[in-house]
C-alpha cells in the first residue's frame, strides 16, 4: 500500500502550480511594501521543517537582496519579554498549522513593537495569519501524513518567488514559472541505491551547505521521524570541526551537491569521506560523474535544492517501508505540535 507520506510527497507540484496561479498579486503588494521601506534586518520565527524552510528563505534573502536574516528564538520574545528594538525591519513567521501558541504570540509581539510581519501558513483562517499584517496561504492542501512534504516544498517555492518578486528578478520568475514540472521530473529520479544502503543503518550525517544545508537539515529530521535513524545535519564546513571524530569505516554520510559556489568544497569532502572509509551517498547534478544518486536541474540554480528535497522524499517514505515502519505514524509524534 501507497504511504499518505509519498502521495503527498508526489503531489508538490500540484502546490506550486496553484501558488503560480494565486499568489502573484499578494507577494507584489509586499514586495512593493519592502522596496518602498527597506528593512535593514529580517527576522524568521519557525519550528520544525517550517525553521529549516526558513533557513532556504535567509540564504536566498541575504544572497540575492544582501539584507541579514537572523532566526529568532522564541522564547526571547514570549518568555524573557525582551525589548527588542525591531521597528521597521521584517519579520516572517513559518507554519504548516499556524496554531503554536509561542509562534503566533512572538509575531503579535514583534508587530506590536513595529516589526512588518508575513506569515506563510499552509492551513487556512489560522491565528498566526490573523496575528500579522500580511499572509501567504502555502496551498498545499490538507496534509495526513505526519511527517511534512509538500507543504515544506511549497514553504520553499513560495520564499523563492517572494525573493524574486522583491528583487523585481525576471530571470527568477521566469525560472520559477517552469518549477512544478521540475518537481515531477525530480520525483522520478531513482533513489534506490540510498534504500539498499540504509536499510540497516543505525545513525547517519547528512551535509549540505548554502541554500543546500536547509535540505540537509530538513532530510536528517525525516530521517529521525520516519526511519528512526540518529540522522545529523551538518555544513560541509563545519565537519572538520568536531563531528569528523565520529566517522569511522563504513559510516554513512549523505552528501547533497548541488550546483553553485559550494559544490566543489561538497565534491572534495565526500572524495576525502571515501578515502576514509566511510559510506558515502553523493548526490549531486549528472554532470558530476562520481555521483551515486542524481539531482535534478531547475532553471535557476537558486531553485534546485527545492528539486533535491522532491527527490529526498521518495526516497525516505521507500526506506521507510523497507525497515518495517509506517511514513505516516511516526512514534511519538503529532501533526500539530503547540509549544509556549
Amino acid at each position: 500500500m501507497t504511504s499518505k507520506m509519498l502521495e503527498e510527497a508526489l503531489s508538490s507540484f500540484e502546490a506550486v502550480q496553484a501558488q503560480l496561479q494565486h499568489l502573484d498579486a499578494p507577494m507584489i503588494e509586499i514586495a512593493g511594501r519592502l522596496r518602498r521601506q527597506p528593512p535593514q534586518v529580517a527576522m524568521t520565527v519557525a519550528r520544525g521543517s517550517s525553521d529549516h524552510a526558513a533557513s532556504y528563505f535567509a540564504y536566498l534573502t541575504m544572497q540575492q537582496l544582501g539584507v541579514p536574516v537572523a532566526s529568532l528564538p522564541m522564547s526571547v520574545v514570549t518568555m524573557q519579554q525582551a525589548p527588542l528594538k525591531v521597528s521597521g525591519q521584517v519579520a516572517f513567521a513559518f507554519s504548516q498549522s499556524g496554531q503554536s501558541p509561542d509562534l503566533v504570540n512572538s509575531l503579535r509581539l514583534l508587530r506590536k513593537r513595529g516589526a512588518l510581519s508575513v506569515s506563510m501558513v499552509n492551513a487556512a483562517d489560522s491565528p498566526l495569519e490573523a496575528a500579522c499584517e500580511f499572509s501567504l496561504p502555502l496551498l498545499a492542501g490538507t496534509e495526513s501524513s505526519v511527517a511534512a512534504t509538500k507543504s515544506f516544498i511549497a514553504t520553499l517555492s513560495a520564499s523563492a518567488r517572494l525573493i524574486a518578486h522583491w528583487k523585481e528578478d525576471s530571470e527568477l520568475l521566469q525560472a520559477h514559472d517552469a518549477l512544478p514540472e521540475g518537481l515531477r521530473e525530480a520525483a522520478k529520479q531513482d533513489w534506490s541505491v540510498a534504500i539498499e544502503a540504509l536499510r540497516d543503518c543505525e545513525r547517519l550525517m547528512v551535509i549540505g551547505r548554502g541554500a543546500g544545508f536547509a535540505i540537509a537539515q530538513e532530510a536528517a529530521l525525516k530521517f529521525k521521524e520516519t526511519s528512526a535513524i540518529q540522522a545529523e545535519a551538518f555544513s560541509s564546513a563545519e565537519v572538520r570541526h568536531g563531528p569528523m571524530a565520529l566517522i569511522d569505516e563504513h559510516y554513512p554520510l549523505l552528501v547533497f551537491a548541488p550546483r553553485g559556489a559550494e559544490q566543489a568544497g561538497l565534491l572534495n569532502l565526500a572524495a576525502e569521506m571515501r578515502q576514509r572509509g566511510a559510506r558515502v551517498l553523493l548526490a549531486a547534478p549528472d554532470d558530476v560523474s562520481e555521483r551515486d544518486l542524481t539531482l535534478s536541474r531547475a532553471e535557476h540554480p537558486a531553485l534546485d535544492p527545492i528539486l533535491a528535497i522532491q527527490s529526498f522524499y521518495v526516497m525516505a517514505a521507500g526506506l521507510a517501508v523497507a525497515r518495517g515502519m509506517d511514513p505516516d505514524q511516526p512514534r511519538h509524534l503529532s501533526k500539530v505540535t503547540r509549544t509556549h
